[in-house]
């Protein structure tokens, strides 16, 4: 059902997203024609007021028939029944067009229909005042004596350079429609990564539990037996495989947890915490389990702690038993508990290899184990500080890693005034 959710909504996002892009680019395109017509429009009445211009002083009248045509989007003639000067006729066109701001490239010609020959003909540059020889090709009109034409060779660029605030704003709805379907395709692909790789640890972890457990159930009957019972190196061994079975199966869990985890939140039962009782338990319980481990505790005051302490407890073994496996000589740990303004900062500082600073980062993700010259020999499958994220995330706490100096590492759990309070 998420999953359909999940795909409408993509759908539904990609057409709004492509319909605004399709309405962007019919408005640019309807504006563009509007663009187009004014500029007719101005063209019009400056080619109208030049053809005035040309008349006065003279005793004819402007010819009663429409004197100025548009033959094409660019093309036009103004029906001149008069000799006139081509420096004249170039100093008013250049004043009208000026003045109606047709600030774009033209060129005009002269013909005289009598001798069907181009009288005058030049390419105009509004932004240079150097204008440029260039051929010049005008068709002949029939019917007509005195005309001259004007064609705009660069109307539509000139149109478009108008038009720049349209433009912009498609190629950003064009930008973003591609950021969006780029976006998509990767969600997918990590979806898609995500659910393979959930579905591999399961069903890994599911084959591994079977025999396992076939493994723990031999083992506990052979326990019992008077032969094994009789015979120490016997027994002593049969300990072992059970003790080595019943941590690989806690392994196991781990990664199934951790699995299922990805798609339902942590269920917390709060208690209430004696924080200094909690970890003097801890520390004596750890100090039994690592004959050679050192643990010192620092506390500023008694705390009250709000917390699910079973994930709370698994937490703080998971970060003694990474300082234990990742210290090469005898494992010293400090624990400082102090208060930091607004917050409570539990401190669990090490003497061990510790993690390159640029690794930091990726410390808390799944998986993710340090390469250093003891990551080969310890076990583990990089679950421990992730889960550990994740009840730090259901409590809604914070937690971060620093690099000592010279070595080891410290991971800060800061915990809200909210959730604790002094005994």
């Amino acid at each position: 059902m998420k999953k359909n959710k999940l795909n409408i909504l993509i759908l539904l996002g990609l057409i709004a997203i492509v319909g605004i892009l399709i309405a962007q680019l019919l408005w640019t395109k309807e504006a563009f024609q509007i663009q187009e017509k004014k500029f007719s429009q101005k063209v019009h009445i400056a080619l109208l007021e030049v053809v005035k211009k040309l008349y006065q002083g003279t005793n004819r009248e402007i010819p009663a028939d429409q004197p100025v045509k548009k033959i094409s989007n660019d093309y036009y003639i103004a029906n001149v029944e008069n000799d006139f000067a081509p420096d004249i006729l170039e100093h008013y066109l250049k004043e009208e067009f000026t003045r109606f701001s047709i600030n774009t490239d033209f060129e005009y010609a002269m013909y005289n229909c009598q001798s069907e020959e181009m009288v005058y003909g030049k390419y105009i540059s509004m932004s240079d005042s150097k204008t440029e020889d260039k051929s010049i090709h005008f068709p002949k009109h029939k019917d007509l004596v005195y005309y001259f034409a004007i064609r705009f060779p660069t109307e539509k660029s000139f149109l478009l350079g108008s038009m720049k605030f349209w433009l912009v704003l498609t190629l950003m709805l064009l930008f973003i429609l591609i950021i969006y379907v780029y976006s998509v395709y990767t969600l997918i692909q990590q979806k898609k990564y995500s659910e393979l790789q959930r579905d591999f640890v399961n069903n890994m972890t599911h084959e591994f539990k079977t025999p396992l457990s076939s493994i723990l159930l031999a083992s506990n009957y052979l326990s019992k037996q008077n032969v094994i019972t009789n015979d120490e190196k016997l027994n002593q061994y049969t300990q072992i495989i059970i003790q080595q079975g019943q941590k690989l199966n806690q392994h196991i869990e781990r990664v199934l947890n951790v699995a299922k985890s990805d798609d339902t939140a942590f269920h917390l039962n709060i208690d209430s915490i004696n924080l200094r009782a909690f970890l003097e338990e801890l520390i004596t319980n750890a100090k039994t389990r690592y004959d050679l481990l050192e643990i010192n505790l620092t506390m500023d005051a008694d705390y009250q702690l709000k917390a699910d302490k079973f994930h709370l407890t698994n937490l703080c073994y998971n970060l003694i038993d990474n300082s234990v496996k990742y210290s090469e000589n005898k494992p010293e740990i400090t624990i400082v508990v102090s208060n930091q303004r607004d917050s409570l900062q539990i401190v669990f500082k090490d003497n061990g290899l510790g993690v390159d600073k640029k690794n930091i980062p990726f410390l808390f993700e799944k998986f993710y184990r340090e390469k250093n010259q003891l990551s080969n020999e310890t076990n583990g499958f990089g679950l421990g500080l992730f889960y550990a994220k994740k009840v730090i995330e259901a409590h809604h706490w914070q937690l971060e890693a620093q690099t000592n100096q010279p070595s080891g590492l410290s991971i800060h759990i800061k915990i809200p005034q909210k959730y604790y309070g002094k005994v």
